[in-house]
């Protein structure tokens, strides 16, 4: 399935270069599919750049952009990077998608659930961080929640 994903990507380059969101959603399933193929350093690399790109291309409160950074978020988590993953959701991602999508998003949901296991399986997790985390989790409705793959833009 890579090289079929690079192909299009290739094809969206040469003939769409003005289509930078159709460049992007291409990229972001290269990504989704590395990250399946076991191949998280590059997926992570690859969610990085396309996150960056959304947030200069249509700012960090666009759905797209929150639905990136999540991938990017899936990433690290991944490959247990605790310490990073902690702070870009809880101090970046999370603020962002409560105020533009609401507490009740799914992305939102997904975002609060992941931290939650975050910190759970992280060695150095307190006490109080796992409790703030499930408490904030479960005041927003963990009941709607169902576990989804990695997200595709629009």
């Amino acid at each position: 399935a890579l090289p079929v994903l690079e192909a299009n990507l290739a094809l969206k380059r040469r003939y769409w270069s003005h289509d930078e969101q159709g460049i992007l959603s291409a990229q972001t399933s290269i990504g989704n599919c590395l990250d399946q193929l076991g191949r998280g350093e590059e997926a992570l690399a690859l969610r990085r750049a396309i996150y960056a790109k959304g947030v200069a291309s249509l700012g960090a409160s666009h759905e797209d952009t929150i639905v990136d950074g999540y991938n990017v978020s899936s990433s690290l988590l991944n490959l247990e990077l605790w310490d990073e993953f902690k702070s870009f959701v809880r101090d970046q991602m999370l603020p962002v998608a409560r105020r533009s999508l609401g507490a009740d998003h799914d992305v939102t949901l997904d975002f609060n659930k992941n931290l939650a296991n975050a910190l759970r399986w992280h060695p150095e997790c307190t006490r109080s961080d796992l409790c703030l985390c499930w408490c904030d989790w479960l005041r927003h409705g963990f009941s709607q929640h169902r576990r989804r793959p990695a997200r595709s833009r629009g």
